[in-house]
């Protein structure tokens, strides 16, 4: 298995209501899971192959709960990176070279038989965990928001975190609320308007996530 680490920061929403029941182990809100996550990847390697600098993204589709399975996804890898990069987020990405279970990469590429060609296209992430707000582009495929819960009563902005220190995928996240708009590739996101979304640091290796 080929030894590899990343440190990043993630973008994320879904079709589901805000927090998202999934985090809890409850059934999605409406029944299915349709989410887009970019990724900015601040430092790794795979190998002796460095990924400091790149970016990349995912849509996924299920229609159930993700660990029911017979899930989509398509993955997208900004073009500055090279043939090695590729093929190594490629392998990340997919769940290859980890152990079972160990990484959120892991169990999406194991819930999602139907693997849409890789599309190489430019990837730009602008976020801030703390404020909440985040700003993600593929170019021509995708576009993902996100801003601040607000308050029910006052409108203000209404901070809420998760924490999952079991978690594969990140030990803190910041709630917020957010939207993707899907304009090409293989799959379509209808639902994700005013809907769940996440912003997190990440630090994954095969083995799993690094405890901070």
């Amino acid at each position: 298995m080929t030894d590899w680490e990343i440190e990043g920061e993630e973008l994320a929403n879904c079709n589901c209501n805000l927090g998202c029941p999934c985090q809890f182990g409850v059934l999605p809100t409406d029944g299915t899971c349709e989410a887009a996550v970019l990724y900015k990847i601040n430092k790794g390697h795979y190998g002796d192959t460095s990924l400091d600098g790149l970016t990349a993204a995912g849509v996924y589709k299920w229609p159930g709960a993700i660990h029911e399975g017979n899930g989509h996804m398509q993955l997208i890898i900004d073009p500055k990176a090279d043939a090695d990069q590729r093929a190594a987020l490629q392998a990340i990405m997919t769940g290859a070279d980890t152990e079972e279970m160990a990484t959120m990469w892991f169990v999406f590429g194991a819930m999602c038989p139907n693997k849409h060609e890789t599309i190489y296209a430019p990837v730009s992430i602008d976020l801030n965990i703390e404020d909440r707000i985040g700003k993600g582009v593929v170019e021509g495929v995708l576009d993902v928001a996100a801003e601040p819960i607000p308050n029910i009563v006052t409108g203000e902005p209404h901070r809420i975190g998760i924490a999952l220190p079991n978690g594969f995928e990140f030990g803190f996240a910041e709630m917020a609320k957010g939207r993707t708009k899907t304009t090409g590739g293989d799959l379509e996101l209808t639902k994700n308007t005013g809907t769940h979304a996440h912003l997190a640091s990440l630090h994954l290796t095969g083995q799993g996530r690094v405890a901070a």
